[in-house]
């Protein structure tokens, strides 16, 4: 008989609200390496959880400022120094021309540091989650809604995370072995 690895425990929630208040107890009791699962977003979860804020906006925000500034430094170095040509006067760096490859560029960067900075922070692509190893985790993307406390949690303990997540309103608590 072979031995296999616990990987965590799973408990459902009967609704949204249930499974915020036990967010916040999962919380409150010291857990870190948890996670909630339900099928569409809850407005609250992440104070719930205790997560910090996303350090998305200061990834696109540095992106923009980045594409912005090698678009105007594009547009000047070519137009005042390696070529300059003057037309009709005007001087070699008349940037009011130069605002519309710089937006451009401004928004290609911030599309490219978004998209590249969402897999990052959300450490995709994951092929594979242990919550998958369960039967009951079917209904995660219909009307189930979970807790789910890894095993690399320093609080973890099979047993005592069980009977805690039940004792604060879980069903179907489950080990996640595979």
């Amino acid at each position: 008989m072979s031995s296999s690895a616990i990987h965590g425990v799973l408990a459902r929630y009967e609704d949204p609200a249930s499974l915020i208040h036990a967010a916040e107890k999962v919380r409150d009791a010291g857990y870190k390496n948890f996670d909630c699962h339900s099928p569409f977003p809850i407005h609250g979860m992440d104070d719930a959880m205790g997560l910090k804020r996303s350090p998305m906006g200061w990834i696109v925000g540095a992106m923009a400022i980045t594409g912005g500034t090698i678009g105007l430094a594009l547009q000047w170095w070519t137009s005042t120094i390696d070529y300059p040509i003057i037309i009709s006067g005007k001087p070699h760096f008349s940037f009011q021309a130069y605002i519309f490859v710089t937006f451009a560029l401004a928004v290609l960067f911030s599309a490219i540091g978004a998209s590249i900075g969402m897999l990052m922070v959300n450490r995709l692509p994951r092929l594979h989650h242990p919550v998958f190893y369960s039967d009951s985790f079917k209904k995660a993307s219909d009307d189930g809604f979970f807790i789910s406390v890894l095993s690399d949690d320093p609080k973890f303990d099979k047993a005592e995370t069980g009977n805690f997540l039940r004792s604060i309103g879980g069903n179907d608590i489950e080990v996640l072995e595979g």
